[in-house]
C-alpha cells in the first residue's frame, strides 16, 4: 500500500455520539473513514476497556466506570490464554466492545481510498492500567511483555477484518500517555520503551501509524522507529512540533505521512476560529519549515488532515463535532484546489 497526503480527510475513532449509525454517516463523509468509538454510548467503548477483552486478570466495574488488573488473577488465568491464543477470534472485538465495527464493515466502503480502524497503545494502556497496589502495570516485567504482545494481537486482528472488505487498511494507536514519559514522574524511561514500541511496531502487520493529542519529545516517534504514518494536534501545539525541523525533514523523505489536526473540537475554541483562519493558520506552520529547507511540495504530498483531537465534554453533545467535520472538509476542497492535488 502506497500512501499518498494531498490533504485527505480522517479523524480520531471516539466521538461523542450515543447513535452508532450516525457515527458511521459522519466518519464516511472523511476521505479515509473508521469505524467509531463511542463511550458515551457504553462503557465498553472506552478505549482502554475495549482493548482488555480477553486480557488474562483484567477487571472491569461498570457501575463505578473502573479497569483494573487483577495481577493473581492475571497469572491463574494465563494458562488458559496460551492454549487458546492461537485461535484469532481471540482477538476480535465482540459487539459488546464495539457496536460499529461490524456495522461499519458492512458498509459500502469501495469509493474510499484507504479505511481505517485504531486501538489503545501499549505504552498508554500500561501507564494507565494499575493493579491493586495502583502500580501502573507498564513497571511489572511479565505483564509488560504480555500486554505488548496483546495488543499487538488487538491490532493485527483489526487490520484482516478490515483487509477481508478493502484491499488498503492500517490501524493506527492512540497513545496520550506518551507523553508522561518525559515528566520527572515515570519510572519507565524513554528509551527502555523505544526499544519496547519499536518491538511492538515490528508485530503489527501493514502499515504502522501513531495518534497522539499531547505534547511529547517529538524524536521519539519521528526517529528511529519503523513508522509510517504520525497524527498530531497541531491547533494546540504546531509552534512545538514544527521546531523539529530536521527530524521531520528526515520523516517525510522516508514516506511518513503527517496527519495535521487543524481543526478544534471544543465548542468555544472552534466558535472562535473559521474556515479561512484555520486554513492560514495550517499554512503558516507549513510556510515556516519550507522557509527551513523542508519543500512545500513535499509537505502537502506527505499531509493529511484531520481534527485536532477528540472531545467528549462538549454540552452540545455531538454537534460541535460534526461541525468541525465540516469545517475539515472545506479547508481540504480550499488546499486542493489552491495547490492542484488530485
Amino acid at each position: 500500500m502506497t500512501l499518498k497526503g494531498n490533504c485527505l480527510t480522517t479523524a480520531m475513532g471516539i466521538m461523542p455520539h450515543t447513535d452508532p449509525e450516525r457515527a458511521i454517516d459522519l466518519a464516511l463523509t472523511l476521505d479515509i473513514p473508521f469505524w467509531p468509538q463511542l463511550p458515551r454510548y457504553s462503557f465498553y467503548e472506552d478505549m482502554y476497556v475495549q482493548v482488555s477483552e480477553h486480557f488474562p486478570g483484567i477487571r472491569i466495574d461498570e457501575e463505578k466506570q473502573r479497569i483494573q488488573l487483577n495481577l493473581a488473577a492475571f497469572y491463574d488465568e494465563l494458562p488458559e490464554y496460551a492454549e487458546r491464543s492461537s485461535d484469532k477470534s481471540l482477538f476480535t472485538l465482540s459487539p459488546m466492545y464495539s457496536a460499529t465495527l461490524r456495522a461499519f464493515l458492512t458498509r459500502d466502503l469501495s469509493i474510499y481510498p484507504a479505511v481505517r480502524g485504531q486501538c489503545i497503545g501499549p505504552l498508554s494502556f500500561g501507564l494507565k492500567i494499575t493493579t491493586e497496589d495502583l502500580k501502573p502495570i507498564i513497571y511489572n516485567d511479565e505483564v509488560r511483555m504480555f500486554l505488548f504482545d496483546f495488543i499487538a494481537r488487538k491490532v493485527n486482528a483489526q487490520v484482516e477484518q478490515l483487509r477481508a472488505v478493502h484491499p488498503a487498511v492500517f490501524v493506527w494507536v492512540d497513545e496520550p500517555g506518551l507523553e508522561i514519559l518525559f515528566s520527572s514522574f515515570t519510572g519507565y524511561p524513554s528509551d527502555r520503551a523505544k526499544v519496547d514500541f519499536a518491538e511492538f511496531l515490528a508485530q503489527v502487520k501493514g502499515l504502522k501509524g501513531v495518534h497522539l493529542c499531547g505534547n511529547p519529545d517529538w524524536s521519539f516517534l519521528l526517529e528511529g522507529l519503523d513508522l509510517d504514518i504520525l497524527s498530531v494536534d497541531i491547533f494546540s501545539n504546531g509552534y512545538i512540533f514544527t521546531r523539529y525541523t530536521r527530524e521531520i525533514k528526515k520523516f517525510l523523505e522516508a514516506g511518513g505521512i503527517l496527519c495535521w489536526g487543524i481543526v478544534p473540537t471544543l465548542t468555544e475554541e472552534l466558535s472562535a476560529e473559521d474556515v479561512l483562519s484555520l486554513t492560514a493558520r495550517l499554512e503558516g506552520f507549513w510556510m515556516d519549515l519550507a522557509g527551513r529547507s523542508i519543500p512545500l511540495e513535499l509537505i502537502l504530498d506527505r499531509a493529511w488532515l484531520a481534527p485536532a483531537r477528540c472531545c467528549l465534554v462538549n454540552a452540545d453533545g455531538h454537534e460541535t463535532v460534526e461541525r468541525a467535520f465540516t469545517v475539515l472538509r472545506e479547508i481540504s476542497g480550499i488546499l486542493r484546489e489552491k495547490y492542484g492535488l488530485n
